[in-house]
């Protein structure tokens, strides 16, 4: 291999994003048209002279800003905000943020579309995009055989679990407004309109825009835990109920061909939905044993409801005569008992349906998972598994009367719902910090050792009793995972099961737990084999596995890895991670599921999910891929059942391939091929982010050049944003802040630093270009930090960095920023970053401008906050905070990322 120089010059990510012109769609073009004019007249009917034009005339010289090579309209833009009186200023942020919210659902609406246009034009056997199952499970027959691929699809499990980390800046008030505009603009797609119905709608949609922006952007309070559990509960009733038997359906159709409809699915309820929401109380004293039950219990009684709904809605569809559809045995049998049940529910059903006995059975079954929500003994289901029994009966009877269209039509969605949510809907995960399990032990042995633990005793003790009372309600699959933050040992898991003996006063009595380490710094990841051959010495983890056929869980923490070594190393030692407990899985007979604990931001192991997958090491996923969904990523992926459709699929495939033999030779071959260039890559980076992170006062300078101090005070969630109360350290800091505090400085330093050093050290772009094109894993941090640099913007950069007074450590970031920059555009080969992205670049380039002139008013606060010279009123202090968090929801809504 020649030894080939680096790149000589690249354009700097302000000019490359300036340069960059992607065409936007005509359709799109015209609903942001349409909207943007729409609050344009709101603004001017709001009746505070001047608005609209300040508006106007701060947008204009942001836009003319990315053409300059001088500044001088970022200084005029900057000169205007400064004019601005306080009330103005926040009207001004306010105006940006509701542009933002339109400009978002526009793009949600295209995609929409997009998507439902490609499905029209394909016939259903031919629908078999690159990246959806049906292709995946082609490709995996032509190498294992359609035997071996319809066993694995069988085995294929797919577990998103949705947290309440704060990353959704949005309150459920903006949210449903803006539902409602969409929901008016996708009906202006309705060919048979006329005139005068355009013009309703769009009266509609003024009204709309109107109260969109009379809504406020802050939450006057942090919502409760269990106002977050309504809150993916709302996500739940609007997409997920419905979804992911979409997904099935599709799938099994596929699959079936010509048969689809009358024989029995082939596809699997491949998905298990997980909670964190009301169980996650590491670090958040408002998570108690109480919220935990009532948790479960809202959730519970949702899909029971819905449950009810559904077989109560195919039970009435069931018209089939008995002398045409004559009942089974079994089927007689299953009414009999329910005679036995309730003479008089079974006399209701006979009554309303006479002669027709799979309809009546259908009717009663709809009845006895009513009386389940409202907790009727004599008349409810024991468990999901009784209620899955009873529609099996249903379902063999007509498959034997000949009625297999509806043996597999309504009734087989309902059964995958079934398998899918059970009587639980989610399954609430508990999570809590390995000290507070020490501290407590610690405590009961004896107090006096123990004078202040960090969460009382007897709360511990009740966390236990509450998964046993939620057991004992919803069964064993509601609440039976336990997460231990920061694992550092197999006593921690012992911990834990002794917690839990004692709280219920034995063994016998103890709930059933699987405990799951969670490995999360970089010390702890390279640990983790050595911790794992100890836990499995336990007693309690050996019986446990006895009863699972030897499952278990491990999950890694994506976010704490990357702000103790940076994002290069982090995902560099992630992969070693999983690929030496894979190794350690297989040596020891363990069915694993290894859970990824990523976030939405890229330092938090964001970015597209299905690319992630196909980039781990060999016998990583095995079939199985659990990861934590949250925040705007939640309301991004699932609350439009479109989208959501396509990701699960996306997903899914990913999931199916990473098992191919190819996939798996591919990523072990590139990783032994290349593994002299990721050491290198890791040592330098991580010397270049210990360069930075640990530079005398680098944490007090953080939080002058960002607004990290200022992001605790904006109500996302119920959890505080730092583990202690000072930011002398960065060890009590939550990576969430952490990520987006940067982002918020248009820095997205989280995203990338530490790269540019890694690919310069290296200086061989031949090396690196076939890198990039042969290893997926360094495809894929290319790629992301790749956009992540696109999101960033050195010009609004410099003006935070000033803030903190301390020139070395700005230069330090902005050198990296440009040496990054320079490298990344050389190995893609592109001249503009996202050159090969069109969608997405087409999506940054229409908003950067607007996030500008929200950055520049976050900057004005700042300064004013930031400048001991100045000595504020509280009135003037408020004013600067309001606008501050004003600016922190617009610049997220803008840049679609948070934490």
């Amino acid at each position: 291999m020649s030894e080939a120089a680096g790149p000589s010059s690249a354009p700097t990510a302000a000019n490359s994003r300036g340069a960059a012109r992607h065409d936007v769609p005509d359709e799109m073009r015209n609903d942001v048209r349409l909207l943007g004019g729409l609050l344009g007249e709101v603004l001017r009917e709001y009746g505070r002279p001047g608005l609209y034009e300040d508006v106007e005339r701060l947008r204009e010289l942001a836009i003319a800003a990315l053409e300059e090579p001088d500044g001088a309209h970022l200084a005029s833009a900057e000169e205007l905000v400064a004019s601005f009186t306080a009330e103005r200023a926040e009207e001004v942020a306010r105006a940006f943020t509701c542009y933002f919210h339109l400009t978002n659902l526009a793009e949600e609406l295209h995609r929409v579309r997009t998507l439902r246009a490609r499905e029209g034009e394909v016939p259903l056997d031919q629908q078999r995009p690159a990246d959806s199952v049906a292709a995946a499970f082609t490709h995996l027959a032509a190498e294992v055989g359609e035997d071996e691929a319809r066993r694995r699809l069988a085995e294929l499990e797919f577990h998103p679990v949705l947290t309440a980390h704060p990353t959704e800046a949005r309150r459920n008030a903006v949210a449903s407004s803006i539902r409602r505009i969409t929901e008016l603009m996708a009906e202006r797609d309705d060919p048979r309109w006329g005139p005068g119905a355009r013009e309703e709608n769009r009266r509609r949609l003024l009204g709309e825009v109107d109260n969109l922006w009379r809504t406020a952007q802050l939450r006057p309070a942090n919502p409760s835990p269990l106002d977050e559990v309504r809150t993916s509960l709302g996500v739940f009733d609007s997409s997920l109920f419905d979804v992911f038997t979409t997904v099935y359906r599709r799938l099994d159709d596929w699959l079936q061909g010509e048969d689809r409809g009358r024989r029995a699915p082939v596809a699997p309820a491949f998905v298990r939905l997980g909670t964190w929401i009301g169980g996650d109380r590491d670090g958040n004293p408002n998570v108690t044993a109480a919220i935990t039950r009532q948790a479960a219990g809202l959730s519970s009684d949702r899909i029971l409801a819905a449950l009810e709904r559904v077989a109560r809605g195919a039970g009435l569809g069931l018209t089939l005569d008995d002398r045409f559809t004559p009942p089974s045995a079994e089927l007689a049998g299953l009414w009999a008992r329910q005679r036995q049940l309730s003479p008089e529910v079974a006399a209701q059903a006979a009554a309303h349906s006479p002669g027709e006995s799979h309809r009546q059975v259908l009717l009663v079954v709809a009845e006895r998972i009513a009386a389940t929500r409202r907790r009727d003994a004599d008349l409810a289901y024991s468990g999901a598994t009784e209620l899955r029994r009873d529609l099996g009966v249903v379902q063999d009877s007509l498959v034997a009367a000949g009625a297999a269209r509806a043996a597999y039509g309504r009734l087989q969605e309902l059964i995958w719902q079934v398998e899918t949510f059970g009587f639980h809907l989610s399954e609430m995960e508990v999570r809590q910090h390995s000290k507070v399990h020490a501290q407590t032990l610690a405590w009961l042995e004896d107090p006096a050792a123990v004078p202040s633990p960090a969460v009382p005793p007897e709360e511990v003790l009740e966390t236990f009793r509450s998964i046993a009372a939620v057991q004992a309600r919803h069964g064993v699959d509601a609440c039976r995972r336990y997460i231990i933050s920061f694992t550092q040992s197999a006593e921690n898991i012992a911990e834990v099961y002794a917690l839990a003996e004692h709280a219920l006063g034995s063994a016998d009595a103890a709930p059933v737990l699987d405990v799951i380490p969670l490995f999360e710094t970089f010390d702890d990841l390279q640990a983790a084999p050595r911790i794992l051959d100890e836990m499995l010495a336990l007693p309690q983890v050996q019986r446990r596995l006895e009863q699972t056929g030897r499952r278990l869980e491990v999950m890694l923490g994506y976010s704490d890895s990357a702000k103790d070594v940076g994002p290069v190393s982090a995902t560099l030692a992630l992969y070693e991670a999983q690929q030496r407990i894979a190794s350690w899985a297989r040596d020891n007979d363990i069915r694993l599921t290894q859970f990824h604990g990523r976030g939405g931001a890229l330092g938090r192991g964001g970015g597209p999910a299905n690319r992630a997958i196909l980039a781990q090491p060999p016998h990583s996923v095995d079939l199985r891929f659990k990861v934590t969904e949250q925040g705007e990523v939640i309301n991004a992926r699932y609350s439009n059942p479109d989208i959501a459709v396509r990701h699960i699929e996306q997903v899914a495939a990913a999931t199916l391939m990473a098992s191919a033999p190819s996939t798996e030779k591919r990523n072990a071959a590139a990783a032994d091929r290349y593994a002299a260039l990721a050491a290198r890559m890791d040592a330098v980076s991580k010397e270049r982010f210990y360069a930075l992170i640990h530079a005398d006062g680098f944490a007090p300078w953080f939080a002058e050049v960002t607004p990290q101090e200022e992001i605790g005070l904006l109500a996302i969630g119920s959890r505080p944003s730092r583990r202690g109360l000072s930011v002398e350290s960065l060890e009590d800091l939550r990576a969430i802040p952490w990520n987006f505090a940067w982002t918020q400085a248009r820095i997205n330093l989280t995203g990338w630093f530490g790269l540019g050093s890694a690919l310069e050290a290296v200086g061989d772009l031949d090396m690196l270009r076939a890198a990039y094109a042969e290893w997926p894993l360094l495809a894929t941090m290319i790629d992301n930090v790749e956009m992540s640099l696109a999101k960033t913007d050195r010009r609004i950069a410099v003006r935070y960095l000033e803030l903190g007074g301390r020139q070395d450590l700005a230069d330090l970031v902005l050198a990296e920023l440009d040496l990054t920059t320079k490298w990344v555009l050389a190995i893609t080969d592109h001249t503009r970053l996202l050159e090969g992205h069109r969608v997405l670049g087409r999506a940054v380039q229409l908003r950067n401008p607007y996030v500008d002139a929200l950055s520049l008013l976050q900057l004005r606060a700042l300064r004013a906050l930031r400048d001991a010279s100045q000595e504020l009123s509280e009135e003037e202090v408020a004013d600067q905070h309001r606008l501050l968090l004003l600016t922190l929801k617009g610049v997220a809504a803008g840049l679609q990322n948070t934490g």
